[in-house]
């Protein structure tokens, strides 16, 4: 089963390296990506979840209900993608839950934050995604996390997909700045070593983000907008072609607690 997610939040990023956006462009940009995605998604049949942050569902209330009638799964990303307190656990998933009418049960933190696993449970998520068990210098050290997935206390710790060998990340840099051929390959040796995929992705990346403003390094920018549609499309379509399924975070923990 390939799990694709999406981090769908106000795109913050150019403010972490000192340049210029405002909120309402925050906002579009990441709107104008996710109607790319989901067009995507709905071309080949595929399902996904949607990990939001209240402050982006909140301003974009037609795209979540369009991504759940497309038989998505909507969970949490926070209630603010640059802000964090504890008790923005349970009120980011009680919110979402009010504004959509639909049962949201799984959890990632904004930028794989480090997290209480009590406060988790307790906020009550059945799963949690905020973990990429790999070492990136400056960001995080996991290497001693299990690779796949996890039972902690209540919750099933769903960590982000590295390679069988080294632990190669395989989330959105990687996608953007290997050739695309060396990324399947990994992606096709951790499904036949785990029988499953994680990855995960934003919607600005199939947006214009190259914007002298933003000041974004080029590997973040690298292969984004049009160039990130027709690799994405290409990526899914070779999926398919090797018959692997699509599927929701949460028919993954139902299947993997059965």
């Amino acid at each position: 089963m390939v799990l694709l997610s999406f981090d769908i939040e106000e795109f913050d990023m150019p403010l972490e390296y000192k340049g210029e956006i405002s909120f309402q462009k925050q906002i579009s940009i990441s709107q104008a990506g996710l109607e790319k995605i989901l067009d995507i998604l709905k071309k080949h049949h595929a399902k996904a979840t949607f990990f939001s942050t209240v402050v982006f569902a909140e301003n974009s209330k037609h795209l979540i209900e369009r991504l759940l009638n497309e038989g998505h799964e909507l969970a949490s990303h926070t209630w603010y993608h640059s802000d964090f307190k504890e008790e923005h656990l349970k009120q980011s998933k009680e919110k979402l839950e009010e504004l959509f009418s639909t049962k949201v049960t799984g959890l990632r933190m904004p930028r794989m934050m480090p997290v209480s696993k009590n406060a988790v449970e307790n906020a009550g998520y059945f799963y949690n995604s905020s973990i990429n068990p790999t070492f990136l210098p400056g960001r995080y050290n996991n290497l001693k996390v299990s690779r796949t997935y996890f039972k902690e206390g209540n919750v099933m710790q769903i960590p982000a997909s590295v390679s069988p060998n080294f632990r190669i990340p395989l989330f959105w840099l990687s996608f953007h700045n290997f050739p695309l051929s060396f990324y399947k390959k990994l992606a096709s040796d951790t499904l036949k070593k785990d029988n499953y995929l994680n990855i995960y992705f934003h919607p600005w990346e199939f947006a214009e983000i190259k914007d002298e403003a933003f000041k974004l390094p080029g590997f973040t920018v690298k292969n984004s907008g049009q160039d990130m549609v027709n690799r994405f499309d290409e990526f899914l379509s070779w999926l398919k072609n090797k018959n692997y399924t699509f599927g929701t975070f949460q028919e993954f923990q139902k299947k993997i607690s059965s």
